[in-house]
């Protein structure tokens, strides 16, 4: 008995994840509501509440998000940015949870605190594992940041025409090099 209470358990909190992360994606987190979550996953919005307590906490594991950076130890110094580049415009074509993150992130807190952890937990280790400076490393992948998430916003959520209408291809290329400064080059 107690085995098949936690599968469906475990099931009713596997599916109410995955429709947080759906509506969260399409919605982002301010437009996002607990009914419209419950009524994707099929359920009463009184069990959201008793799964995950608040739409913040289950935000927040909804949206647990690592970037899978590739290793790039193998990657010459000379086409990191390039590298970095390529494997972030494709990370972002093919997951709508990081443009959910960064729509949350904008107006929530805990979003943004995720975005930033995501930075400084994932970027800043492939500069130290360079010959960047320690004490630059954290400006670096601050300024790496704004490239990426400026890119996401004006290609993602913003649509902006001339961003959004670009290959990935076109965007590799403009945006590559000004990667590479900030990730190895001269100030």
């Amino acid at each position: 008995m107690t085995t098949e209470r936690t599968r469906r358990s475990d099931t009713t909190r596997a599916a109410i994840l995955a429709a947080a992360r759906e509506r969260f994606a399409r919605d982002g987190y301010d437009r996002a509501t607990i009914r419209a979550i419950a009524a994707d996953a099929e359920i009463d919005p009184a069990m959201v509440m008793r799964y995950f307590g608040s739409k913040d906490k289950l935000f927040a594991l909804a949206a647990e998000f690592d970037l899978q950076l590739p290793n790039f130890d193998a990657t010459p110094e000379a086409e990191l940015g390039t590298a970095l580049v390529t494997f972030a415009v494709h990370r972002w074509e093919s997951d709508e949870t990081l443009p959910a993150l960064l729509r949350a992130a904008v107006t929530n807190e805990g979003a943004a605190d995720k975005m930033r952890a995501i930075f400084s937990g994932q970027v800043m280790p492939m500069l130290l594992s360079r010959s960047v400076d320690p004490a630059e490393a954290a400006t670096r992948a601050g300024l790496v940041g704004t490239q990426m998430l400026g890119l996401a916003l004006c290609r993602y959520i913003l649509a902006l025409p001339p961003v959004a209408a670009m290959t990935p291809e076109e965007v590799i290329a403009w945006l590559g090099p000004t990667v590479q400064r900030y990730l190895l080059g001269q100030r």
